[in-house]
């Protein structure tokens, strides 16, 4: 454990990062599955909704520093592409 005052305050900074990160990705997860399950589902006017909605969290995390920005650009491509396979 660190024992001077500027590393004890980077572990607590860490610390709310980390859980503030856990949380964004989960959410990022949780979205991109829910919108798999509803094209599996074929449900045509829900789906592209939930896809703005998960484009829209995952550019959000890509911003803050959460996921990198080319990772959520294939997350978005690979998820659009899964979505207008239901359209096609």
């Amino acid at each position: 454990m660190a024992n001077h005052p500027s590393a004890l305050k980077r572990s607590r900074q860490n610390l709310k990062r980390r859980f503030r990160n856990k949380s964004m990705k989960t959410r990022v997860k949780n979205l991109t599955k829910h919108v798999r399950l509803t094209v599996n589902e074929n449900s045509t006017e829900e789906v592209g909704a939930q896809l703005n909605t998960a484009k829209s969290v995952i550019d959000k995390a890509s911003k803050k520093g959460v996921i990198h920005r080319k990772s959520a650009a294939r997350k978005i491509s690979r998820l659009s592409k899964f979505v207008n396979t239901l359209n096609a």
